[in-house]
């Protein structure tokens, strides 16, 4: 497959994880705010195959560049979400140029920070608390905004699941490297 469509494939593919972990907030507010934390589980194959074809600068860039962009588009990005990608974007980029952009070791450690991406998505809940709750009453059914104010107020959890995002990214990653072996042939 020529690298271009493969990287616009796995790009779609992670706009795909934003959407599904998005309509977890339709169970409850509390999956939305959270299923961060188990979407490096999706992004990690996905984050693998796009490092593996850009042996250089701009994997994470790409893949949060593309997604920051349709959410801008949507109407979905705010100054929050822009902070977070570009933090958290740079530091995967930074650590993979520390690491050498074709080891595993670059991988693997410029996921940890890139796999917090999705909480940049959800941070408004905290950043923008008056706001959400606002667009929730407008967008989603009635009662949803009671349903959000405890998850919002619940920041010890928040912090739990933030730090178990960490071990989950690790997780994930060396399960993508078991799952695509063939691919880390070309990863030192």
């Amino acid at each position: 497959m020529k690298p271009f469509i493969k990287i616009i494939l796995l790009a779609a593919a992670y706009l795909l994880t934003y959407i599904l972990g998005s309509c977890t907030g339709l169970i409850h507010p509390a999956c939305y705010a959270y299923v961060g934390a188990i979407l490096p589980l999706l992004t990690a194959f996905i984050y693998l195959l796009t490092c593996s074809t850009i042996r250089g600068f701009g994997a994470a860039t790409l893949l949060n560049g593309f997604v920051f962009v349709l959410l801008l588009i949507a109407g979905e990005a705010d100054i929050t979400l822009a902070i977070g990608f570009a933090i958290l974007t740079a530091l995967a980029e930074i650590i993979r140029y520390l690491c050498k952009y074709d080891t595993l070791k670059g991988v693997r450690w410029s996921f940890i920070p890139f796999a917090l991406s999705f909480f940049a998505y959800t941070a408004h809940w905290w950043t923008d608390t008056e706001g959400s709750l606002a667009a929730a009453v407008e967008e989603m059914p009635a009662g949803y905004d009671q349903l959000m104010i405890p998850v919002i107020n619940n920041i010890p959890v928040l912090i739990v699941v933030l730090v178990l995002t960490i071990p989950v990214a690790i997780l994930s990653m060396r399960l993508a490297e078991w799952a695509l072996k063939e691919v880390m042939d070309g990863l030192k």
